[in-house]
């Protein structure tokens, strides 16, 4: 159930992700265009504006990847836990069964 959930949120993830990848790519691309113009103070200005934004966006994909991998890492140490609880609990109810055999 909860890896159904993850993959969920993961799915619901990926079109945040691609967006912010299509800004990154689009302001990488108009960075290039800039590149051709006249005026080379206000060019190089634009320039750096455009990569640091587009620095932030990949920054905050990699936090976004980084959030993701923790939650599937969660999801599972949760799942192992919860089985590993269940485990004992039939342990303990087979060892108090024989015992009274």
């Amino acid at each position: 159930m909860e890896g159904i959930e993850i993959e969920n949120k993961d799915e619901a993830l990926k079109p945040t992700i691609a967006i912010r990848c299509a800004k990154a790519a689009l302001l990488i691309c108009s960075a290039n265009r800039f590149l051709d113009s006249t005026n080379n103070s206000e060019h190089k200005e634009r320039e750096m504006e455009l990569r640091r934004e587009a620095e932030d966006l990949r920054r905050k994909l990699v936090r976004e990847r980084l959030k993701i991998r923790r939650m599937k890492l969660c999801g599972a140490m949760e799942l192992l836990l919860q089985m590993a609880i269940l485990l004992s609990g039939w342990i303990l109810c087979l060892m108090l069964a024989l015992d009274f055999l």
